[in-house]
């Protein structure tokens, strides 16, 4: 074990001697602000639907909100493909990133707040606040990538860790404040009752209790507020501190900072980054990007990155209470945190091995594809799916949800690498195109899950199956 730790602080020390770990590091927070405040709102729901009038019903609206959040990213995608270097890409994550924060921070004291809408109390605070967190996180998708386009490859890596972390801190956040923690409580109940008691029957079962959190909901609120003012410092680190300007590919810098004039920036929006060791005299293969690849393999990779975003970010996920809750509530925590884990890991393994083979991405999306297949029939047979008595089929479960998000997660990594040295406008596409895979799942899912509830969640505490 020592020798394997010697071996890969040594490996890790030796790709990094080149980067700035300051660089690494503010790339990670800046990725981690993309979408930390929808992902701290899903993880929140348990606390958030006893209190309010629509129930359960919040998440189906929230995953309407998100989709009409899309306004953002379609603007500007069509102001790159129409209006190529008419938008102050800097200024507009200025922008998104200090509405996200506010937008968090105003949650913290208006979540509860109710107005009588058409004679029916509705939570107009809540819903609004939470389309503008869409919008912003929407947003971020064809903003923020491109952005990385002005440090060198090695750091679009640590962009997606940090993208990851978005998950998985939320989700650990809650777990420290307690959220859906249920201990299975005895309960009896009286059958057959009559003035004769000798005529009446009792029953023993377990209810399930959901216990208190540790501390409020605002709290939290907060805490998503400040995760976004953590964003917005890394990005002006990004954007003036002078070791970072250092760390991008080219360039003359006055001060350690980069200057650029609007032809330069107006050539960056049209033209993509040509790689160093590109022949000047090789022939293109398309017109996309550096020529590299035809249009079929293009076609090839914008599909798989659908795809991919549709499974993880939307179709898997409005499963995953139904594809776990039978085997019990800690194999459904577990799932959850693990996948979580799985993430910020994937893109981890992606600085070191970023193989951007054609044939391993196919083969990974078909791996993951098949194993979101299983997790897909285990939430159809819900409440009663292969194993569910079973500690084995909690186990597999958990693996079965942690590989689905390490393969895919690889996937879209090494996606974005490979669009990111076909230029800018290539990682302008990349956003389009994941919130597209997104938008297709959720216009999918809705209605199996919401409208006409095909799916039977299990219960924690009471599995009883045939």
């Amino acid at each position: 074990m020592f020798s394997f730790m010697t071996f890969f602080i040594f490996y890790f020390q030796k790709h990094t001697s080149n980067m700035s770990l300051l660089t690494h590091l503010l790339a990670c927070l800046f990725g981690m602000g993309s979408w930390v405040s929808i992902n701290g709102l899903w993880v929140e729901l348990p606390l958030l639907v006893p209190q309010i009038p629509e129930g359960w019903y919040l998440p189906s609206y929230l995953s309407i909100l998100i989709q009409m959040a899309n306004v953002g990213p379609l603007f500007v995608t069509l102001m790159h493909r129409f209006r190529p270097g008419a938008l102050n890409e800097a200024a507009v994550i200025y922008v998104i990133i200090g509405l996200g924060t506010v937008a968090s921070f105003l949650l913290g004291f208006f979540w509860k707040e109710t107005v009588v809408v058409a004679g029916v109390p509705r939570s107009v605070a809540l819903l609004v606040l939470t389309f503008f967190l869409a919008v912003v996180d929407c947003t971020s998708s064809v903003t923020f990538l491109p952005f990385m386009m002005r440090l060198k490859t090695q750091y679009l890596t640590t962009y997606y860790i940090g993208e990851g972390v978005s998950g998985l801190l939320p989700a650990l956040v809650a777990l420290i404040q307690g959220v859906g923690v249920v201990h299975c409580m005895n309960s009896t109940q009286s059958l057959n009752h009559t003035l004769n008691s000798s005529d009446s029957s009792v029953t023993f079962d377990l209810q399930a209790q959901y216990q208190p959190a540790n501390f409020s909901t605002e709290v939290f609120f907060f805490f998503l507020s400040a995760m976004m003012l953590v964003c917005l410092v890394a990005f002006l680190l990004l954007n003036y501190h002078p070791s970072v300007a250092r760390e991008h590919p080219s360039g003359q810098y006055t001060n350690g900072v980069k200057k650029k004039s609007q032809r330069n920036r107006m050539w960056a929006e049209q033209k993509p980054m040509m790689e160093p060791y590109r022949s000047a005299i090789q022939k293109r293969r398309s017109s996309f990007g550096t020529g590299s690849y035809s249009w079929t393999q293009v076609f090839y990779i914008f599909v798989i990155l659908a795809w991919a975003n549709a499974l993880t970010n939307v179709v898997l996920p409005s499963v995953q209470s139904y594809s776990c809750l039978p085997y019990g509530n800690n194999a459904y925590h577990l799932s959850a945190t693990m996948a979580a884990v799985a993430n910020p890991l994937a893109c981890f393994v992606a600085m070191f091995f970023p193989i951007r083979s054609l044939l391993l991405m196919g083969v990974l999306t078909v791996i993951g594809s098949g194993v979101g297949a299983y997790i897909m029939g285990m939430a159809v047979l819900s409440p009663c799916p292969l194993l569910a008595d079973e500690t084995s089929g909690g186990v597999i479960i958990v693996l079965a949800w942690i590989l689905f998000v390490l393969t895919l997660s690889y996937v879209k990594v090494i996606i974005g690498v490979i669009l990111r040295d076909e230029g800018h406008s290539a990682l302008v596409w990349c956003g389009a195109v994941v919130q597209l895979g997104s938008l297709l799942g959720a216009v999918t899912m809705f209605p199996v899950v919401s409208v006409y509830s095909y799916f039977s969640s299990g219960d924690p505490c009471n599995t009883k199956c045939p």
